[in-house]
């Protein structure tokens, strides 16, 4: 089994939310794959599927972002599973709008939910836990960095998320395999980038 975090903050006022962006697309997979219904469970909200032949468990954590790890700790306890089997689905700064880049471990960058699952996954092994880091730009100056993060996006942006999330949830199956490389090269093929 599988954990696919999605990161963001509850609540309808923070949906779009650029730092909602994980819970997006933990939305757009289970939609795309016919998960289960929406459960609470571990500090959270969960759905279970099947993507191929792997079964996956997606998590939306029901607390705010900084302590987004108490949910991703009390699943991987109770599946009796190590962080190899958890894949974060977060908003990356570092990266333009919309690009979608997948690696295993790396600095927290300041992102206040990556530092909670790593605190609180500590004990369960490496922390090279695998992240897809989907982009949202950097606003320029330090002192915009909040003000962008927490804000919602733009009419302008909406097509190119959309599209984003499709391209995320239509190639899906090769993060459940293994291969995110190809993940990434097939997602960036239906982006036209």
């Amino acid at each position: 089994m599988q954990i696919w975090t999605g990161l963001g903050n509850p609540g309808p006022q923070y949906a779009l939310h650029r730092h909602n962006v994980g819970f997006m697309a933990m939305d757009v997979i289970a939609e795309m794959y016919g998960f289960g219904p929406l459960q609470k469970k571990f500090s959270g909200w969960v759905q279970e599927g099947r993507i191929g032949a792997e079964k996956i468990l997606l998590l939306k954590p029901a607390t705010f972002m900084n302590e987004s790890g108490r949910a991703v700790g009390e699943a991987l306890r109770f599946y009796k599973l190590d962080v190899s089997a958890l894949t974060v689905f977060h908003d990356e700064l570092d990266l333009a709008p919309f690009k979608i880049k997948v690696r295993r471990g790396g600095g927290l960058a300041g992102h206040n939910g990556l530092r909670s699952i790593d605190k609180h996954t500590a004990a369960l092994g490496s922390p090279d836990f695998r992240r897809v880091r989907i982009g949202i730009g950097h606003p320029g100056s330090k002192d915009r960095v909040t003000g962008h993060v927490l804000g919602n996006y733009a009419k302008a942006e909406m097509d190119p998320l959309t599209d984003m999330l499709a391209a995320l949830g239509a190639e899906a199956e090769w993060l459940a395999k293994g291969d995110d490389a190809r993940f990434m090269s097939e997602v960036a093929l239906r982006q036209g980038s």
